[in-house]
């Protein structure tokens, strides 16, 4: 298994285990505004959802039709978890079908705030995984504040696991 392979289960595992506890929250503790950017704890898992929906479609190089990083708009959490869990699978599944010259190859793509970008297969899939990393680090912070302690989700305990 190579790296690619090992850090897109681990983000898989990473978002199953927060997204365990985010589904039994009330609605209200979830649409709460909240001192970060992206104003609530469910707008900020929609956030990251919608980055993994972006980062996918530039890889399968089809449009996502997104105007903005941070939907004022989003779906229930059972609508949420469901859809963050298929598209974990399908990051697990496309990870596993590369191959090392796959992997390498660059893709061109338009970021959502303008400018044109380009990085390689591998790359791409490490900030996926990074990017859910540093929301899961905010999400936290919020159920803190909730007096829930976050579940604990470091590579090595995935890794153990």
């Amino acid at each position: 298994m190579n790296s690619v392979q090992t850090l897109t289960r681990y983000k898989a595992w990473a978002d199953d285990t927060f997204l365990s506890v985010l589904e039994k929250l009330p609605e209200s503790q979830l649409i709460a505004p909240r001192p970060i950017f992206f104003g609530s704890l469910i707008r900020t898992q929609n956030h990251s959802y919608s980055m993994d929906f972006v980062w996918q479609c530039h890889l399968l190089g089809k449009p996502h039709g997104l105007a903005t990083r941070n939907p004022a708009d989003h779906p229930s959490i059972q609508e949420l978890v469901a859809a963050q869990r298929e598209i974990d699978t399908w990051y697990v599944d496309y990870a596993d079908s590369l191959s090392e010259d796959q992997l390498a190859e660059v893709i061109e793509f338009q970021f959502i705030g303008g400018g044109a970008g380009a990085m390689s297969r591998e790359n791409i899939l490490l900030h996926v995984v990074n990017h859910t990393t540093y929301h899961r680090g905010h999400i936290a912070d919020m159920l803190y504040h909730l007096d829930i302690a976050p579940p604990v989700t470091d590579l090595p305990v995935f890794l153990k696991a």
